[in-house]
């Protein structure tokens, strides 16, 4: 991980999305980090529960890196703009998302991720990818720039497609749609990003041999330094559009199969410090 995309991080890098958005994602990513299954997560700092869930991530440290989850479209946490991603993405390609306000919920968010955490974040990434927007992402360049030192810059998740996984529609969507254009930003501005990544579908996966199927595909394509996301949680989620598959994605990462198959790919979840 760099800003030219150049790492020598020694394992597959593995991170569970949306912490402090319900008890049972934090229970989930406090069990697999615990077990070894995990090398990152991102938090909801906008999240009602951000300060009683955030305690119990420092003694995770420094082997789970732990980052702030932008975000512009769940209700909670006053973030901004809109309700919804459709209503954010039509804002942000028409121009229409207030600059000084998303600076002030990127502050806010970053604010808030410190104050509990005691540190800032060990890198960023956006709930629903919002972070790599236009105007978003230049909001974010600024903060960066005047909040943290060129040594102190947390390394941001980029969404470019690893390997072959370009193939897989949604992935090539997302990264369309401000990735690409969000990772040449930043690398040119010297920040510190993942090479490559996966864990992107329609979470669709019906049972753990489903999710397997999806995972199976996803490690062929890793690199050493490439970010794979995943979203677990101990049990479904009430009232969750993903809450049912939070449930699948849990029961297989535990579960002795992973690890199978992160052998049969000749990866290891990287955990420790991440020198991007």
């Amino acid at each position: 991980m760099s800003a030219a995309q150049n790492t020598s991080v020694p394992g597959l890098v593995l991170c569970a999305d949306d912490y402090a958005l319900h008890p049972l994602v934090d229970a989930a990513v406090q069990q697999l980090a615990r077990a070894g299954r995990l090398s990152a997560t991102s938090c909801m700092s906008t999240a009602p529960g951000w300060r009683e869930a955030a305690p119990a991530l420092r003694e995770l440290r420094p082997e789970l890196s732990v980052g702030l989850h932008f975000n512009l479209t769940e209700g909670h946490g006053g973030a901004c703009t809109a309700q919804g991603l459709g209503e954010v993405l039509r804002a942000a390609y028409l121009r229409r998302l207030p600059r000084r306000r998303l600076q002030a919920a990127w502050r806010a968010q970053l604010d808030a991720f410190e104050y509990v955490m005691g540190t800032p974040p060990d890198f960023i990434d956006g709930h629903q990818h919002v972070h790599q927007l236009p105007g978003v992402r230049e909001a974010l360049l600024a903060e960066l720039r005047s909040r943290y030192a060129a040594h102190e810059l947390p390394w941001v998740r980029s969404t470019r497609p690893a390997g072959g996984l370009w193939r897989a529609p949604k992935a090539a969507v997302i990264a369309l749609l401000g990735g690409l254009r969000a990772t040449r930003l930043l690398a040119a501005a010297g920040v510190p990003m993942n090479r490559g990544f996966g864990g992107v579908y329609g979470f669709d996966a019906p049972d753990v041999a489903g999710y397997r199927t999806h995972m199976q595909h996803w490690l062929a394509q890793m690199r050493a330094g490439a970010l794979l996301m995943c979203h677990p949680a101990t049990a479904p989620v009430p009232g969750d559009a993903i809450g049912a598959q939070r449930a699948v994605e849990f029961a297989y990462l535990a579960s002795p199969t992973f690890g199978e198959d992160l052998r049969a790919a000749g990866l290891q979840v990287h955990q420790g410090p991440l020198r991007c």
